[in-house]
């Protein structure tokens, strides 16, 4: 019976609670993008993290794109999609600079 519970309550959080914060989770997820691409270009990168990094900007400028023009949830998933891509490339990035 606990585990029942315990499930229905994962299952509600997951997928019932985080749909409707879609809108407001876009602008976070795309300044963290954004703070992630400054932190690397502050550091000494390789040529080949600087192609991630290239990428990384250009996918945050998708994701504002994508949130500003959006119609419903779909849009606005994928913008959060593409800000989180951007925010792993830049951590990558990141990883990559010399030390």
């Amino acid at each position: 019976m606990k585990r029942l519970a315990l499930a229905l309550l994962t299952f509600s959080l997951v997928f019932g609670s985080g749909l409707p914060a879609l809108a407001n989770n876009c602008p976070l997820q795309i300044q963290r993008a954004e703070e992630l691409i400054l932190k690397a270009e502050r550091a000494k990168l390789p040529p080949e993290a600087r192609a991630l990094l290239e990428e990384a900007r250009k996918l945050m400028g998708e994701a504002k794109a994508s949130h500003e023009g959006a119609r419903g949830k779909p849009d606005h998933a994928d913008a959060i999609r593409k800000a989180k891509t951007a925010q792993a490339l830049a951590e990558e990035a990141a990883a990559l600079a010399a030390p």
